[in-house]
């Protein structure tokens, strides 16, 4: 099957016309932040009045989208005992980096599917979400990463969300050139080909395939430029979304990996009691050895995010038991405590959106600092355990 091409008799540049058993799917590749692609989009769905608009939204980021007070409902207990620190922390981040984007563009994130759902409305169009649950896509998408690629993602994404490059309406509009989007997909496959299976080509699969099942005789489709080339190569080709959908299980190795650092313990105290015999001075030793780096290192990273004493406090005594137990992180007794110390208000959550898009916002507010200090706390215990483990090793083969 020949890969379709944007319509030169079409008035728009980003468009391509689709057309398959007298239907019409006229697909609108655009920037995310880019006034240039809301008219566009408005412009499409103007001259069309299409019987269905489609969107790159999936449930949870429309209502997201659509919910403007959401931040003031914020419950930060709730997101704790849910375990959500680092997804809220992720999704703050990149919104805050989206938005000032935007503000030096001029242009909302994401404002040209808000024109898309505007205008199906005022058309009496049908709307209809069209992109998997984020949710789904970014489980699918960690699960294929080891741990080094963990690492190496979290510290690009986050370098990413803090960066002050700046970019112009220029630099988006050469994003919009179909040739440099497929280079850098290219590009960004032969850097981490494991992402680029659940991030990219399932979504463009899902993507093309529902709009292929969306009702009506002529569709209007929205979607992001950077899947326009992938969605096209799968026109007319059947999807599972359900499996597409699928959350991949734990792997195996995932609960032994969550006892290694306990069982590890374990047995270097073990080899030392069977090097050195079972004496008290022994078991103290080694028992110190663990103990002080881990909750010195917790109390130091805990310390790092100007956390209350108290909490501080906490974060010591409870790290040399916390660090056992995969269930019970550092940042799980921390972060409850700053809460309770100094509970976020209203305004704060009210202000969460502006707060994160400096570091010095994330100390400044009471509702971030509480994440913060959930994430500084569980790292300073990580590095104590480590340092620790060495430590009784040392101690266990001393003479």
């Amino acid at each position: 099957m020949s890969i379709p091409a944007a319509n030169a008799d079409l008035p728009w540049p980003n468009v391509t016309l689709l057309e398959r058993d007298g239907r019409k799917i006229y697909l609108v590749g655009t920037a995310h932040i880019s006034e240039r692609s809301v008219r566009e989009v408005e412009a499409v769905i103007e001259a069309i009045r299409p019987d269905t608009v489609c969107v790159e939204l999936c449930k949870t980021r429309y209502d997201v989208m659509l919910d403007a007070d959401r931040w003031k409902r914020l419950d930060i207990f709730q997101v704790l005992r849910q375990k959500k620190v680092l997804f809220l922390m992720a999704n703050l981040a990149l919104s805050a980096y989206q938005r000032r984007l935007g503000e030096k563009l001029g242009v909302e994130p994401g404002g040209e599917l808000l024109a898309a759902v505007s205008k199906a409305k005022e058309h009496g169009a049908e709307l209809v979400l069209v992109d998997r649950e984020i949710q789904a896509t970014l489980k699918r998408t960690w699960a294929r990463l080891g741990f080094v690629k963990r690492l190496q993602m979290t510290s690009a994404l986050l370098g990413s969300f803090f960066s002050k490059e700046e970019l112009t309406e220029d630099d988006l509009d050469k994003l919009k050139d179909r040739d440099t989007l497929t280079e850098l997909m290219a590009a960004f496959a032969r850097e981490v080909p494991e992402v680029k299976e659940p991030l990219i080509d399932e979504r463009d699969h899902y993507l093309m395939s529902a709009i292929e099942d969306a009702p009506g005789q002529t569709i209007v489709a929205v979607v992001g430029a950077g899947h326009v080339p992938g969605m096209l190569t799968r026109f007319g080709v059947p999807a599972d979304r359900e499996r597409l959908s699928l959350i991949p299980p734990p792997s195996p190795w995932a609960g032994f990996a969550q006892w290694f650092v306990p069982a590890l313990l374990v047995g270097l105290m073990a080899l030392g009691v069977y090097k050195k015999g079972l004496t008290g001075e022994t078991l103290e030793v080694m028992i110190l050895a663990w103990a002080l780096p881990t909750m010195i290192g917790c109390a130091i990273g805990t310390a790092a995010a100007l956390a209350h004493p108290l909490t501080i406090l906490a974060g010591g005594l409870c790290a040399p038991l916390t660090t056992l137990h995969p269930a019970i992180a550092a940042g799980m007794v921390t972060a409850p405590i700053e809460a309770w110390k100094r509970r976020p208000t209203v305004a704060d959550c009210e202000r969460v959106r502006d707060d994160a898009d400096s570091l010095k916002g994330w100390y400044r507010n009471p509702f971030l600092r509480v994440l913060v200090v959930f994430t500084t706390s569980n790292l300073g215990a990580a590095i104590g355990a480590w340092i620790g483990l060495v430590g009784v090793a040392r101690a266990g083969a001393g003479s």
